[in-house]
């Protein structure tokens, strides 16, 4: 579903240029929990700019379910983006002032969706807060506010949700239950999630870990055998 084929990136910092993305290579399948590792600097927060439409590669390819989306106008690029992914930063990025139900029904807004309530209430439902709709961030614990961010970024029915050190900003045992959901979306449900993480811990609730290292993937466990819960058979 997600191909990167020889992709490379650079950034200047004054007169140096730093190879971000150093051809790299990445095949993800419907399906698949795939867990990008590595330190400050090795990669993965491009990479996953470059898979949620977020930032372009300087060469190389990119297909999503086989359309070449490298090129695309950055009309056509925000459209998609809105429609393939969704989104969970460390940070929650919840507005103060709004209810649950409405953070959730923020993306279906801009969609122009009739019926976001419905949807919107159901998504809070999948996480575990049907108890929780109307209430405001600051009447929510961060585990909750984390499980908001996610029904948020369900709502819209992705192809993948790319989710950015989810449990940065929790303590162990609420990072776990983030974990736990999203791994049961996964395994119960069939989604599709890309994770960024620098902890192993977090890592190990993926099918698969791909670990990164001065732009470069310098491995990639379960590549070949990540389960895929669509059709029970291995993924490539």
């Amino acid at each position: 579903m997600i191909r990167l084929d020889a992709v490379r990136k650079t950034f200047k910092t004054g007169e140096t240029e730093i190879n971000a993305l150093d051809g790299v290579s990445l095949h993800v399948e419907r399906g698949e929990f795939v867990a990008i590792m590595g330190q400050s600097g090795s990669g993965k927060s491009t990479m996953m700019n470059i898979i949620g439409l977020l930032d372009r590669p300087d060469e190389g390819a990119y297909l999503l379910s086989g359309q070449n989306v490298a090129g695309l106008s950055e009309h056509a690029r925000a459209r998609l983006r809105g429609t393939a992914f969704g989104f969970v930063f460390q940070s929650y990025s919840l507005l103060p002032r709004m209810s649950a139900l409405e953070q959730v029904e923020l993306p279906l807004i801009y969609q122009g969706v009739r019926d976001r309530r419905r949807r919107a209430a159901e998504a809070l439902v999948r996480v575990g807060l049907a108890d929780r709709i109307g209430h405001r961030p600051t009447q929510l614990s961060g585990g909750e506010q984390q499980r908001v961010a996610i029904a948020r970024s369900l709502v819209v029915d992705p192809l993948v949700v790319l989710a950015d050190e989810p449990t940065g900003a929790l303590d162990t045992a609420t990072g776990h239950e983030v974990m736990t959901l999203l791994s049961d979306l996964v395994n119960q449900h069939g989604m599709t999630i890309i994770l960024v993480t620098h902890e192993p811990e977090v890592a190990s609730f993926a099918h698969r870990m791909v670990r990164m290292r001065d732009g470069q993937i310098i491995q990639d466990t379960g590549a070949s055998n990540a389960a895929n819960p669509l059709n029970g058979e291995a993924s490539t």
